[in-house]
């Protein structure tokens, strides 16, 4: 038996390769499928089966362009209905790997068809089970992502994953194995652990979902304090039920290499929006006007799903070697119109005398040490409500990064403002000075470090918690 997780950080997804004597199996693929045919090629496997947990909202599978380059059956859960073929699978339904068995459960709670998928092994004993967002480490999924209808709510959907849980999960044996979808950082869950796999017995003893509760405090438990999901998390559903482009077909486009003039002439087409994928400090220095900053560095496919429009053609500029990972990760997430990337990056742009922006970085003491001197002067708080309210510098203004891509966000920052923009670190901050810039925006300054350096000058600046003054 040959279990191995493939974990995704920049999206917080994993998922699993299954193997024996020959055959295997792969759970919940992402987009870009060559680790799993490499592993399958390395290992002289044939993959013969595809499992899908539920309809992701967070990223696109890869099951459709796995199976066409295998030949493997997809499988769903109870319930399923796609626009392409697959097999729905029902409750209880054994699949053969090898000396192996995979039993579906229908676990339906984060969505209609969420199914788990419990391996046994050669002996037939329970050894793990791949719960998609049905169980994380410490957490479970969100029930406020697949309303079939009207008539389907959020707490309808709470109530089907507390008898989910109860009757397919809490019996199994404390030592199963538990392989989750997703990790600490992902939006499918409130507050899912920093462990990408646990046991049955340890998310008994401290995952407050499984503790003993009323059907009705469950609901409340799992449903109070969930934040609204990130824009793009309907589109992506919609595509892993109803198809996609062949990755490579999207590649082909997104690695056109435009010189200076046809960017330029690209550029002005409606529609059409420049994403700019280098790092932070790099960024600032210079770019082509216009540009969204979103780096790869940072929690990249995520952002961009959040902030970018989908019916909107993009032009790339990336460090120069990049170009195929700054399709595929935004790809991951949904993205298939590409134009091009600019042909030598932004220093091939520089070095012919084109026209470029830049913003002004500061560090958290410029900053201490402008406020009392300047009326005009506006702090832009772009961290997530949670972590405003957790402290935040006295009178700083919070919009965060996920508000932005609506102008109206922006309605109170005047011409006149000079306005400093903090995140918790400095990339959120830069995303956000370059979507202010499109706007028009342009009296900015990015400070650096964000507020992990501004805490640090705790004798500088004001601070408050809430309500609370505590500086």
């Amino acid at each position: 038996m040959f279990v191995k997780q493939l974990y995704t950080s920049c999206l917080s997804e994993a998922a699993y390769y299954i193997e024996s004597n020959g055959i295997a199996a792969v759970i919940d693929p992402m987009r870009d499928i060559e680790e799993y045919l490499a592993l399958a090629k390395e290992r002289n496997s044939k993959i013969q089966y595809i499992f899908e947990t539920h309809f992701h909202a967070d990223f696109i599978s890869g099951h459709l362009d796995l199976a066409a380059a295998t030949g493997a059956s997809i499988v769903y859960g109870p319930g399923t209905e796609t626009r392409f073929p697959v097999h729905v699978a029902s409750d209880g339904e054994i699949f053969e790997i090898g000396k192996l068995t995979v039993q579906v459960l229908h676990t339906p709670g984060h969505t209609l068809e969420s199914s788990c998928y419990l391996l046994k092994d050669e002996t037939g004993k329970d050894y793990a089970i791949f719960t998609g967002d049905t169980l994380f480490v410490g957490d479970v999924g969100r029930p406020d992502l697949a309303q079939k209808t009207n008539e389907i709510t959020m707490d309808d959907l709470a109530g089907m994953m507390y008898d989910s849980l109860q009757h397919k999960i809490m019996p199994l044996a404390d030592e199963v194995i538990v392989y989750p979808a997703h990790g600490a950082g992902s939006s499918c869950g409130k507050n899912l652990g920093p462990e990408t796999f646990s046991t049955i017995g340890e998310q008994k003893a401290g995952n407050y979902a499984l503790q003993q509760q009323s059907k009705e405090d469950f609901i409340k438990a799992v449903t109070d304090g969930l934040a609204a999901p990130p824009q793009y998390f309907p589109i992506n559903a919609k595509i892993n039920k109803e198809g996609y482009d062949n990755l490579d077909a999207i590649l082909s486009k997104g690695m056109t290499a435009l010189d200076i003039p046809a960017f330029k002439i690209k550029a002005k087409e409606p529609n059409v929006i420049i994403v700019d994928t280098r790092k932070a400090n790099v960024f600032t220095e210079g770019f082509v006007p216009g540009s969204v900053f979103i780096g790869l560095e940072g929690r990249f496919a995520e952002w961009a799903g959040s902030l970018l429009p989908f019916d909107h053609e993009i032009l790339l500029v990336t460090e120069e070697g990049k170009e195929k990972e700054s399709i595929v990760r935004l790809a991951r997430v949904g993205f298939e119109k590409f134009g091009g990337h600019l042909a030598g990056g932004f220093n091939n742009w520089k070095k012919n005398d084109q026209p470029i922006d830049m913003i002004i970085d500061v560090e958290a003491d410029e900053l201490a040490m402008d406020m009392p001197f300047d009326d005009q002067l506006v702090i832009v708080d772009v961290r997530k409500v949670p972590e405003y309210a957790d402290g935040h510098i006295k009178e700083a203004l919070n919009i965060p990064l996920d508000e932005l891509a609506d102008p109206g966000s922006m309605a109170n920052l005047e011409d006149n403002h000079n306005i400093y923009v903090h995140c918790a670190g400095g990339y959120r901050s830069v995303i956000a000075v370059s979507l202010m810039k499109r706007q028009g925006i342009h009296n900015l300054r990015n400070v650096v470090g964000g507020w992990g350096q501004i805490k640090e000058l705790s004798d500088k600046f004001t601070f408050e918690k809430s309500k609370e003054v505590l500086n």
